[in-house]
């Protein structure tokens, strides 16, 4: 059987390392595209540079004609899209760059395809942002969209697109709306990794302080591992189609930092509120404090993913609870600072 062929934007964040993993374990050929650049983004996936099923290319999702030529050279039997301006509060700030990455480039990718090989599979990475200011309690693929930031805005054009060219060209096109995912792998911007990484380093007295924007915004939080396996589960469907993936429960930012307080035995006691609510220790120093610097423009108060079409369809569901996904995390911490 000849073997299948996958090529990865965005090879070299997060779930570009999970899903390189994942493929190659299926006996997948893996072309990666990352951009040129005067550092070398390969860190995660160092790993993999030696295993002669993958394969590293130079390209820019900006740049139409570097994806038409990987398209046609590679002949790539799966592509996902993976690569974004990933960090909702950057988006602010570099709207032009979020909209140009996250909406045009997506569409270059489908152009590619429909001028190329029209049975390609194409995945398309959705967010839970698009839903954005949602009143449903509960977020599954019928929900509107209604996107609080030029990242769920131009996500949002992307799951659109995708829906667009499966429709008029009869692409097999699908969208995954993931919830957030994190795990040892994630980027030092992440709130996650900065919650983790800090309170690491304060519980071992290399850091005095931790400072965090909205204490109160509730995520739905999975592990990265899991969500690629739904990722590559949603190519391998007889139809393309979009799903949510989420684990269906939802903490606080605030319930996050004492979660990980505690797997660090870290007493902490939290007093005041607003932007004057703090975090001392059991020496009664401040150890976490809130600024309005860390606040969007746009806040997104609360997003809890139902994925039971993934369930149903997809015969998948989130496996790794959130205090395994901390402790991870933790774990790799304390590694890195050994």
């Amino acid at each position: 059987m000849k073997k299948k062929i996958a090529l990865i934007f965005g090879i070299t964040g997060q779930d570009g390392y999970y899903l390189s993993d994942l493929l190659l374990n299926k006996n997948y050929k893996v072309h990666g595209v990352k951009r040129r650049s005067s550092s070398v983004p390969t860190k995660r996936i160092e790993k993999y540079l030696n295993n002669k099923n993958f394969f590293i290319h130079y390209g820019d999702i900006t740049d139409t004609s570097s994806i038409q030529n990987l398209v046609e050279k590679i002949k790539p039997t799966e592509i996902y899209n993976l690569a974004a301006q990933s960090h909702v509060g950057v988006s602010f700030f570099t709207p032009l760059y979020t909209a140009n990455v996250n909406a045009i480039g997506v569409l270059s990718i489908l152009e590619a395809i429909k001028n190329t090989n029209h049975k390609i599979k194409f995945y398309q990475a959705g967010t839970s942002e698009m839903f954005g200011k949602t009143i449903s309690k509960i977020q599954n693929e019928n929900t509107n969209f209604n996107p609080q930031s030029p990242y769920g805005t131009a996500k949002v054009f992307a799951h659109h697109i995708t829906k667009n060219y499966r429709d008029a060209y009869n692409l097999f096109a699908s969208n995954g709306i993931l919830f957030n995912h994190e795990s040892p792998m994630r980027g030092e911007n992440f709130v996650t990794k900065k919650i983790i990484s800090s309170l690491t380093k304060i519980s071992l007295g290399l850091q005095k302080k931790l400072i965090l924007g909205n204490l109160y915004a509730k995520r739905d939080w999975g592990h990265a591992k899991d969500y690629v396996e739904a990722i590559h589960k949603i190519l391998q469907q007889k139809k393309p189609d979009d799903y949510v993936i989420s684990t269906g429960k939802e903490y606080t930012i605030k319930e996050f930092v004492n979660m990980t307080a505690k797997l660090l035995k870290l007493k902490i006691k939290w007093r005041g509120k607003g932007l004057k609510e703090i975090a001392i220790d059991a020496n009664g120093k401040t150890i976490i404090s809130v600024s309005k610097v860390y606040y969007r423009p746009l806040e997104v108060d609360y997003l809890k993913g139902d994925s039971a079409k993934a369930k149903k369809n997809l015969k998948w569901q989130s496996k790794i609870n959130i205090n395994e996904l901390i402790r991870e995390m933790i774990d790799f911490e304390l590694q890195s600072l050994a």
